[in-house]
């Protein structure tokens, strides 16, 4: 999806193409940032719960 919007980008300048753009490369970035531990079970670790890292 990310290399689509691209390219249409480019081939017509679009700007909500590239908003898409910008937006689907931060979601990859927040997804190689986290530690691939689910939401629940990281809000568990911040509640006292035993933490799993």
């Amino acid at each position: 999806m990310r290399d689509f919007s691209w390219k249409y980008f480019a081939l017509t300048g679009n700007v909500d193409a590239f908003l898409l753009y910008k937006e689907m490369h931060q979601f990859s970035q927040d997804e190689l940032a986290s530690d691939g531990i689910p939401d629940e079970l990281q809000e568990q670790g911040e509640e006292g719960a035993p933490s799993l890292v």
